[in-house]
């Protein structure tokens, strides 16, 4: 019964394995002439190889007096061998090279591309960490497959049969000892090949809790130091580091077994050879030249049995780094089954009993109905996890719903073309999101690539953000670090305002657009953004409730549910949720006392 269950697993994996391979092979495909060139390159310089032994027996032979014209051909042969030895030792090498690279090439520009087209779900599930390590030591693991390992499979692998060819042609009988060996070294390759793989998916995982822990302690290195969390930091590093170098270990040992085992096994066919090789019976006719160069050859192959049992353990990581690969290519992309064009909405919003859980049976949204018309600005507050940022997420699809439905001007938003969608749609989220590039190329990201200097600044004026950009030192040809990490927190926020102005969308959505800013800035960019919200549907989610009290409508809402609505000065006299918010922040004087009065003439309160 465990020995059925074995085989079955084993089978299985064979099956599996065969399918990975045809899957690299497919990626191999458009370069199959320089694949096929490398090939006859190796050919080339295992056949060369094997032709030193029979160069041995004429050199043997002559010195016995067999062959007197020796003297003048041999050494021409000699230099003539090693010359079509580099060759297709050239050949075999530049294109495998070439073949290999552009197979790792495409491999990483495709899982790179798939990450651009994966759902906002796949992401809340996986560690950026993994992820990145995916892109970077998974994709280096094939490259050793693809490179080093096969390029030794080809070569060694032909210099292999050559050699068992040639012991054939030499003395069929003595060659029967050598390949008596093959099924032990196989039994033993496949052993170590099935534990590689085991063991390669292992340290594959942890690379990615290192890459995760790394990013993690470098870009939160503040909140590490401030809240003395080195030593946290320290021990889970060195917890996974010190993991991976167990695995790593295990690898070694895996292949310091494996080699020296399979170089006995050689060793020990090799004295029976010789051992039999001096038997009269065994050698029957040889001449001396034809014995020495069977000894030769035979001697040949303990030297690419060895590297073809060592370039196992790598051939298996490479097969372990592509089936994790594949498994992330298979990954559903998002959902994007609209078929209508969309080239410039009206943007009436409507939210139709809309529910929404991002896991089961824990709603997050419940029975949403919102009418937004085209042109009005509308507040959605409440406290934290109320469901706010859900329901601004789910107009540009980020979700899809999951009861209900959301209309654009009248049609249900998954009829439109996704990117077609998205081009109505100018966000400005509370995680501010910029790139190790110049403040230019920030601002004009993506889509707004093509925009003039002129129309930039235009953007970055209503923005606020002009006065401190022309104070950088290179001015909008500044690189703004990673992150923007050389900008302050302010200074961020009002180039993302600056970015979603240039796209000028129908549709604008502001998630806490204005909560890193002071004072004196939030009371400029809230000048600038009424500006722009004219004639534009604007969606603001805003805590600060002094920056939406000239919203056209302020929805209240808690646990998902709105529970109010109405203009600001409808829920104060409504003394409801709002009004409870708004007296949080401010006192009930600043809010029950009239307006201050000022003297024109002394401009003094009166």
């Amino acid at each position: 019964m465990h020995e059925n269950k074995l085989d079955k697993e084993s089978s299985a994996q064979d099956v599996n394995d065969w399918a990975i391979y045809k899957r690299l092979l497919a990626y191999v495909a458009p370069f199959w002439a320089a694949f096929a060139l490398s090939i006859a390159g190796f050919a080339i310089f295992s056949l060369a190889s094997v032709g030193f032994a029979e160069l041995m027996k004429h050199m043997v032979d002559a010195v016995n007096g067999d062959n007197t014209d020796a003297r003048f051909w041999i050494p021409f042969a000699l230099v003539g061998l090693f010359f079509v030895r580099g060759i297709g030792s050239f050949l075999g090498n530049y294109c495998l090279a070439y073949v290999a690279n552009f197979v790792v090439h495409n491999l990483r520009s495709d899982l790179f591309n798939k990450f651009l087209t994966l759902s906002s779900s796949f992401f809340d599930q996986s560690a950026s960490g993994h992820l990145v390590a995916k892109i970077t030591f998974h994709v280096s693991q094939v490259t050793g497959a693809v490179t080093d390992a096969v390029k030794v499979l080809i070569r060694e692998g032909i210099f292999v049969i050559a050699l068992l060819s040639y012991l054939l042609y030499v003395n069929w009988r003595l060659s029967l000892v050598i390949l008596s060996i093959t099924p032990i070294i196989a039994w033993v390759v496949g052993f170590a090949g099935k534990r590689f793989r085991g063991i390669s998916s292992r340290i594959q995982n942890s690379m990615g809790d290192v890459t995760q822990i790394s990013t993690e302690a470098v870009s939160g290195y503040k909140e590490v130091r401030i809240f003395g969390g080195s030593e946290i930091e320290k021990s889970r590093f060195r917890k996974i580091s010190n993991y991976t170098r167990q695995q790593t270990m295990k690898m070694e040992a895996t292949i310091a077994v494996s080699s020296p085992l399979i170089q006995f096994i050689t060793a020990f066919a090799m004295a029976v050879l010789v051992w039999l090789a001096l038997s009269p019976e065994m050698i029957g006719d040889m001449s001396p030249g034809a014995f020495v160069a069977f000894i030769s050859a035979a001697s040949m192959l303990p030297k690419p049995l060895k590297q073809l049992s060592d370039i196992n353990a790598k051939l298996q990581r490479g097969l372990a780094a592509a089936v994790d690969i594949f498994q992330q290519l298979d990954e559903q992309d998002e959902r994007d089954t609209g078929v209508l064009p969309l080239d410039k909405a009206e943007g009436r919003i409507e939210f139709n009993n809309v529910g929404f859980n991002y896991i089961a049976d824990r709603p997050v949204l419940k029975g949403i109905n919102l009418t937004i018309e085209p042109g009005q600005t509308v507040a959605l507050v409440g406290k934290s996890g109320s469901g706010k940022s859900t329901m601004a997420n789910l107009i540009p699809r980020f979700y899809d719903i999951g009861s209900g439905e959301i209309l654009l001007d009248g049609k249900p938003i998954e009829s439109f073309k996704l990117k077609d969608l998205r081009n109505q749609i100018a966000l400005v989220s509370q995680q501010v999101t910029l790139f190790n590039d110049t403040v230019q190329n920030n601002i004009a990201y993506g889509s707004l690539g093509g925009s003039s200097l002129e129309e930039v600044k235009a953007a970055a004026t209503a923005a606020n953000a002009l006065e401190f950009i022309e104070q950088l030192p290179q001015g909008f040809n500044t690189m703004v670090g990673d992150q923007g990490v050389l900008l302050s927190g302010g200074q961020r926020q009002r180039m993302a305002i600056a970015r979603s102005l240039l796209k000028n969308a129908p549709i604008l959505i502001l998630d806490e657009a204005t909560s890193a800013l002071d004072t004196e800035s939030e009371k400029n960019i809230q000048q600038a953004l009424e500006r722009v919200m004219e004639n534009r549907t604007t969606l603001v989610i805003a805590h600060r409730l002094s920056t939406i009290e000239n919203a056209d409508k302020i929805v209240v809402m808690d646990q998902g549910e709105i529970i109010e609505m109405g203009t600001h000065t409808e829920l104060l006299a409504h003394k409801g949720k709002y009004a409870t918010l708004y007296r949080m922040q401010f006192s009930d004087t600043e809010l029950t006392k009239p307006p201050t009065a000022i003297d024109p003439a002394s401009g003094e309160a009166k």
